[in-house]
């Protein structure tokens, strides 16, 4: 018999270990189970109906809720405690939040003993209660600002509230207070004043300042506590305004037409030049280099009526070149006297129409950028009799009722009350505003429109319901653009 030693051996397979298993009948139930797990001598169910692991923790429990920031409701939602239906809908009766339990939050007991887990569900009651939080009880004190930023602009801001209401800037202010020719907010640090500054220059125009002053100081720390003020000018130039660029600027801008229209406002001024169709933007920086203001705004607009409209060709987007014959309104019936203007409405006017627009004939500008554009021998002779601006509807109520809203910030007047003048154009400028979002759709685009919440009308109110939902032939707002105002929702508890 010869052996290859160079032939692989076979090796025996290694024999693998059975574990030692004992088993025994449930103490409970007689079902089998492993002796050397079971707890208590019981399965695992039977173990679950004996052993409560939830034991000791709290059942129920108050949470406070603050009216003016929702900040501590919130804060609970982000720990997980969800709520039915709306949760950060106030109520004004007290309200219960059960906590289900989910695959998340469920209580995890480690027996070491067995090398168990076992998972029991529990549900938590939490009693919801008003109280205000720290921060905003700062506002009804005086003296614990930190920063403050004055905005400041002579002509109204209407937009601007739009977008920082749209845009939840103003939601650290602890105070928010009307101060002349502006607005001031409080804040109770300065990092949150900077960021609301930051904000103000990421959507208009604007010119900051900045000064602090010193409150106190701690002799054996040298540790000081300032106060800082934030001191923010608004470009003085709004939508619709007539303006009169120096000439060296306007050609610096494309060589633009230095009378030129502001159509819209926004991290630029933008301008458009009604006879040419040509626009230009002017930049922040730009523009507080060399500040103009406007020549003409809203107040002096006049209306005329259309005579005549006859297309000359040009477009651009929504604008479309036209000539245009005119006649002032007030002059009907009595003076035969007519303009003739180019315009950039071509595209929606027709004859029996109504304009607004600004009259340059006759009339006396202390501007010295318009008189620098009447002694030019390049401009003097482009000057217009008129300017139109936009189209009017003169059929409108002013009063209408409308199917939308905006909203508004809650200011403190003080003891700057406004006068019954004031008041009074503060209401035509808004009602302006509001007829503006209806007329121009990329100027709504900024603004968040709610729904008017419908209110079932009196028995002497049936007559007039039917004359308030006529048409009265001007622009409207379409409902798939309004949003539902959630500030008007309230719980009910079910029945």
């Amino acid at each position: 018999m010869s052996m290859d030693l160079d032939a692989p051996m076979p090796l025996a397979a290694p024999t693998q270990v059975q574990p030692v298993t004992a088993t025994i009948l449930c103490a409970d139930c007689g079902a089998p189970i492993d002796g050397m797990t079971a707890i208590d001598a019981k399965c695992y169910d039977c173990f679950k109906l004996t052993k409560d692991i939830s034991q000791g923790i709290q059942r129920e429990a108050t949470l406070h809720f603050c009216r003016d920031c929702d900040r501590w409701l919130q804060r609970a939602v982000e720990l997980g405690l969800r709520s039915p239906g709306k949760p950060r809908a106030p109520c004004p009766m007290s309200q219960e939040i059960k906590s289900q339990p989910d695959e998340d939050n469920r209580r995890l007991l480690h027996l070491d003993r067995a090398s168990q887990i076992m998972q029991q569900g529990l549900e938590v009651t939490y009693v919801v209660a008003y109280q205000q939080c720290p921060e905003c009880a700062k506002s009804y004190t005086a003296n614990v600002w930190r920063a403050s930023v004055q905005v400041r602009q002579k002509r109204t801001f209407l937009y601007l509230e739009q977008l920082i209401l749209k845009h939840g800037a103003h939601r650290d202010t602890i105070n928010i207070k009307e101060a002349k020719d502006g607005i001031d907010f409080f804040y109770s640090a300065r990092n949150q004043a900077e960021k609301f500054v930051d904000f103000l220059n990421s959507v208009v125009p604007i010119r900051m300042k900045k000064s602090s002053e010193l409150i106190s100081q701690d002799s054996h720390t040298a540790k000081k506590s300032f106060k800082f003020t934030f001191s923010v000018e608004l470009i003085p130039i709004c939508k619709d305004d007539l303006v009169a660029l120096p000439i060296s600027l306007a050609k610096q801008a494309g060589n633009i037409s230095p009378l030129s229209i502001c159509y819209k406002i926004g991290t630029s001024v933008y301008l458009l030049d009604p006879s040419t169709l040509q626009t230009a933007d002017i930049s922040s920086p730009v523009y507080w280099r060399a500040p103009f203001g406007a020549l003409a705004e809203a107040k002096d607009l006049v209306e005329f009526m259309v005579m005549d409209c006859e297309l000359v060709g040009p477009t651009k987007g929504r604008w479309v070149l036209a000539d245009v014959e005119l006649a002032k309104a007030t002059d009907l019936g009595s003076n035969t006297q007519t303009y003739w203007a180019r315009t950039h409405l071509g595209g929606l006017l027709h004859a029996g129409d109504s304009v607004m627009g600004y009259m340059l004939t006759g009339t006396n500008f202390n501007n010295p950028e318009f008189e620098a554009i009447e002694q030019s021998h390049t401009y003097s002779s482009r000057i217009p009799d008129v300017i139109i601006v936009k189209k009017h509807y003169p059929n409108k109520r002013r009063n209408r009722k409308r199917n939308w809203k905006i909203k508004r910030m809650a200011k403190d007047e003080g003891e700057l009350l406004p006068k019954k003048a004031d008041q009074e154009r503060m209401d035509r400028e808004f009602e302006q505003f509001l007829q503006d979002i209806e007329g121009d759709e990329e100027f709504r685009a900024g603004v968040q429109l709610y729904k008017q919440p419908k209110k079932q009308p009196q028995p002497d109110e049936m007559s007039m319901a039917t004359s308030d939902d006529e048409d009265d032939g001007g622009p409207q707002v379409n409902m798939d653009e309004l949003l539902d105002d959630f500030d008007e929702l309230t719980m009910e508890d079910e029945q």
